[in-house]
């Protein structure tokens, strides 16, 4: 997968990044209480930084895409990994449809989740891209995490990630049991921190694919120069000299 595997871990390091841009928020006049809020209110119709977000959420799903594809490129034949790819490929997809299928009825500063709760997905076509993005990377990341214990490979995936992907199972439980009970127990950060995961386990899971290509690039140039090149014999000088027309000189007695 060296071929393939740069271009991937190069895709996947730029999608978390760009998964991530909700974090302008901070420095940005949304109108959008992160406490109490989804992070798709923040390219919703009618918010003021609508295009910034949703150009951004659909060069994310793109990279994604491309990542998906090298991978699955640049897999060997009856790989496990057939179906994590094919989940970020999904992932990807979804993430695209989120920005093209935004949320409706927020108009200016006005929070989308006054009329409709705080789960106002479940009554739009956003609910469906929404749910297919995170159903999409939960499979991929337990997948891959899979792989890397079974194959002992990719080190950071096996810690580092299994921490990130903790903090991300906790996060969603946070959102699920917080939906059910009376009243928004701050779900708005529970659903960051629930992104801010995804995004860290992207650049985690590049970082891991580029250290395997630099790993496997290396030992290929080991071998190549521990190869002893074939030498060809010389015929005799007598053979060469008949070739060349030569004729050998008589001593003289």
């Amino acid at each position: 997968m060296t071929r393939t595997g740069w271009p991937a871990a190069c895709a996947l390091a730029l999608g978390g990044i760009g998964y991530s841009s909700w974090v302008l928020e901070g420095v940005l006049n949304t109108g959008v209480d992160p406490v109490n809020s989804f992070l798709s209110e923040l390219y919703a119709e009618g918010k003021p930084h609508r295009d910034l977000f949703a150009t951004t959420e659909q060069i994310t799903g793109l990279l994604v895409v491309v990542a998906a594809v090298c991978g699955l490129a640049g897999r060997p034949r009856r790989s496990r990994t057939t179906i994590g790819w094919v989940a970020l490929l999904c992932f990807g997809a979804a993430t695209i449809a989120d920005a093209l299928v935004p949320l409706g009825g927020c108009r200016g500063a006005r929070s989308c989740t006054a009329s409709r709760g705080l789960f106002p997905q479940l009554y739009q076509p956003h609910a469906l891209t929404s749910t297919l993005a995170v159903t999409s990377i939960a499979l991929a990341v337990l997948v891959f995490t899979a792989s890397a214990w079974r194959n002992r490979r990719w080190p950071l995936v096996r810690t580092a990630g299994l921490v990130v992907l903790s903090a991300g199972v906790a996060a969603t439980l946070w959102m699920l049991v917080g939906d059910n009970l009376p009243g928004h127990h701050a779900l708005g950060i529970a659903q960051r921190a629930q992104v801010g995961s995804i995004s860290l386990w992207l650049l985690l899971f590049a970082a891991a694919l580029a250290r395997e290509n630099r790993t496997v690039t290396r030992t290929r140039r080991r071998r190549s120069r521990r190869t002893p090149t074939a030498r060809v014999p010389r015929p005799p000088r007598a053979n060469l000299r008949r070739r060349s027309g030569i004729r050998p000189r008589r001593r003289q007695s």
